[in-house]
């Protein structure tokens, strides 16, 4: 990669659409079919901004579409090049709006290593053992509640959906009044993109209004916490403290927006997706359940790599740059294309097997590394390694119907899957 100083002249958009309804809305074996086609020929193209933008911006002229995995950890890596500052989304949001939805994710340094710091600080052993035997109960008891609601129920709802929720209320203690609102709230933070989900609601109102709860519902967690600190993951957020800094009520209620989605969707996609490809791939199912303990490390990568729960992040430009021959200009939109990546057969060997031994999976689940990367990976790792041994415990024969997906750009989201047993 070489910085370069650039004018920006009028381009032309790349002649594959990856902007539309219509493509977001085919399947991801569909789209994969796109991707490689990119990655070959044009691995970073130039494309108008979405069609299903919340707000129209005239000034959008669009974005920069990398598809190759070594062109996304470039990206992911370069953190002075690449900013997060302007958000992370295809679209531009009101800079007021940015960091009450995307907390530190749309922030560069030095604002993002100080509040990073502060919320790392708040994972303690103590807090991370504390998150890890809940987790292992949550699980239990979901799969349990799966069993118990009968063949056919809907694996989403009873079981992919209730783990991560349960595990987010654990950690930041969450009570039980207010648990299934916080779950629809984090929903309509992903989903206002996908018409069904809507259901003819205005997408901009249902945005606004999940941010809006959730901020009152951590602005009332972070009050009571500061006065009564309790063994939670806010106690330890408020309370937390590095070189002098501590974080303000609104920067406690945006990281807790972020960890009701972050917290959320890693572990409910990846389940949801894990149990359909163990369907598909009985063989796999065989192997994993012959030595549960000593080969669920690699599955669980094999199943991230697999879903890749968030299927894009965005990043600008801060300098006149050229990747993969192309020129881009300060000020343009990156877009990471990790559906992309992470079938790239420069890297991964039969990317479109499911291979739960794979290793090295050097996949971009977590995102490509740098100061980015998802603070919450070890977390999601251990409520996938519960829920499948549960899984493999409880339900042996599991087997997944046809999914019912959610669309949209940027998670790779399941909205029901029934399940028979």
């Amino acid at each position: 990669m070489t910085v370069l100083p650039l004018t920006s002249p009028t381009r032309a958009y790349d002649p594959i659409d990856l902007s539309s309804r219509a493509f977001w809305s085919t399947t991801a074996a569909d789209r994969e079919k796109t991707f490689a086609v990119l990655r070959a020929d044009r691995p970073v193209s130039w494309h108008p901004p979405v069609e299903d933008a919340l707000m129209h911006d005239p000034s959008d002229r669009g974005y920069w579409a990398v598809t190759r995995h070594a062109d996304i950890v470039t990206v992911s890596r370069d953190s002075e090049t690449f900013l997060s500052g302007k958000g992370v989304l295809f679209e531009n949001v009101p800079e007021e709006l940015l960091e009450a939805s995307q907390s530190f994710l749309a922030m560069d340094a030095p604002r993002h290593t100080m509040l990073r710091k502060v919320a790392h600080a708040a994972f303690t052993p103590r807090q991370v053992r504390r998150i890890e035997d809940s987790i292992g109960d949550n699980a239990r008891a979901v799969v349990g509640e799966l069993r118990a609601a009968g063949t056919g129920a809907d694996f989403v709802e009873h079981c992919a959906r209730e783990l991560p929720i349960r595990t987010l209320s654990d950690m930041v203690g969450i009570p039980e009044s207010e648990r299934a609102q916080v779950a629809e709230a984090a929903d309509a933070l992903v989903s206002w993109g996908d018409p069904v989900y809507l259901a003819g609601r205005n997408p901009l109102e249902v945005l606004i209004g999940a941010q809006m709860y959730l901020h009152q519902v951590a602005g009332a967690l972070a009050a009571d916490r500061r006065a009564n600190p309790g063994d939670d993951l806010i106690s330890a957020l408020v309370h937390s403290e590095v070189d002098g800094d501590r974080l303000t009520d609104a920067e406690v209620a945006a990281f807790f927006v972020l960890l009701a989605v972050a917290g959320n969707d890693t572990t409910r996609q990846t389940a949801s997706h894990a149990v359909r490809a163990l369907t598909e791939f009985g063989d796999q199912r065989a192997w994993l359940a012959a030595d549960f303990d000593d080969r669920i490390g690699s599955a669980v990568e094999e199943f991230v790599r697999w879903a890749t729960p968030v299927m894009t992040f965005r990043r600008t430009a801060a300098v006149d740059v050229e990747l993969a021959g192309e020129k881009i200009a300060a000020g343009d939109k990156v877009v990471m294309f990790y559906a992309s990546g992470n079938f790239d057969t420069g890297v991964f060997d039969a990317p479109g097997v499911l291979d739960l031994g794979r290793k090295p999976n050097p996949h971009l689940g977590f995102g490509g590394g740098g100061r980015h990367f998802c603070l919450g990976a070890h977390v999601a790792r251990a409520q996938l390694r519960a829920l499948t041994h549960e899984l493999i415990t409880q339900l042996p024969t599991i087997t997944a119907g046809t999914p019912d997906y959610l669309q949209g750009n940027f998670v790779h989201a399941i909205r029901s899957m029934p399940v028979t047993f």
